[in-house]
């Protein structure tokens, strides 16, 4: 009887292939870690800036009055122009998501729908404004719909890929169930499967929402000759908003006018990170309910 080369029964030892991947391993795991530690400590050091300078410019006639002392136009005005391109970008971004997730099936058309995405989600923002500038206002006036179409292109991806991933999340049972009970597949979709996404999808509306509310390059070219004093809700004219008034305010050489711009920066920033929290809470909720 040959004996075999090994023993099976005797005690493993590391040999040097084996400690090598450890060592590797370790590194992976320190260096993931470490990277994830700094990226943290990077958001709490902006935040941390942003609450220390802008705090004292926070009040009531701060939040609630016009210019010169106030941003309460502003507010107003970009919570109409991010309401508008959200009813542009959310209809349409759904609806592609829907097409890639339950009609096409992965062909040619749904992978030149999902590279055409990817790649506006990569253009930067200037590049947008710049041709929403040449498609609606060039030879005209800036108007806050310009700026709202521009947004909507920023969040449009956003929506889309995000309800993509969420419609996927969905059981298939729930469609072969449909299927079998001989549902047409569009009245399938509008009443089983979107239902059962709605949390997930209002999650990426959220996260694109928070993603354009901030964006300033877009609406520098076509939303930013506007007099701050009263609100505007007229969307065909140059409606005040709070990115352009932050960058106005940043141009100024005064102390007081710098203040006000970490200020306004501050509420941005506030309600950017609550919609974020927001959408994440809503995002596992809807997980949890979809995998129950």
């Amino acid at each position: 009887m040959s004996e075999l080369p090994f023993d099976p029964a005797a005690p493993l030892r590391p040999t040097g292939n084996l400690r090598r991947r450890r060592i590797v391993s370790h590194v992976a795991e320190y260096g993931s870690t470490g990277a994830a530690i700094l990226a943290v400590g990077v958001l709490a050091i902006v935040v941390y800036t942003v609450v220390a300078r802008g705090a004292g410019a926070i009040s009531f006639d701060f939040l609630f009055k016009g210019e010169p002392d106030g941003i309460g136009p502003m507010l107003v005005g970009t919570a109409e122009i991010v309401a508008i391109g959200t009813l542009i970008a959310a209809p349409l971004g759904v609806l592609i998501a829907v097409y890639l997730t339950e009609f096409d099936g992965g062909g040619r058309v749904s992978r030149l729908v999902r590279l055409t995405l990817d790649l506006i989600n990569g253009l930067p923002s200037i590049i947008i404004g710049l041709f929403i500038y040449g498609l609606l206002v060039d030879h005209r006036s800036q108007s806050g719909f310009a700026a709202s179409v521009a947004l909507a292109i920023i969040m449009l991806p956003i929506v889309a890929r995000g309800t993509q991933e969420v419609l996927a999340l969905v059981p298939d049972s729930m469609r072969e169930a449909s299927d079998a009970l001989g549902v047409s597949r569009w009245r399938s979709v509008l009443t089983v499967i979107l239902p059962s996404a709605t949390g997930g999808i209002l999650t990426a509306t959220i996260l694109a929402v928070a993603r354009a509310a901030g964006e300033t390059a877009p609406l520098i070219l076509v939303d930013s000759v506007w007099s701050g004093s009263e609100a505007l809700l007229n969307p065909f004219e140059a409606i005040p908003n709070i990115p352009v008034k932050i960058f106005r305010l940043s141009e100024e050489p005064s102390p007081e006018a710098l203040t006000q711009a970490w200020g306004a920066g501050l509420v941005l920033l506030s309600f950017i990170m609550l919609a974020g929290l927001g959408a994440r809470a809503l995002l596992a909720r809807s997980k949890a309910r979809m995998a129950g």
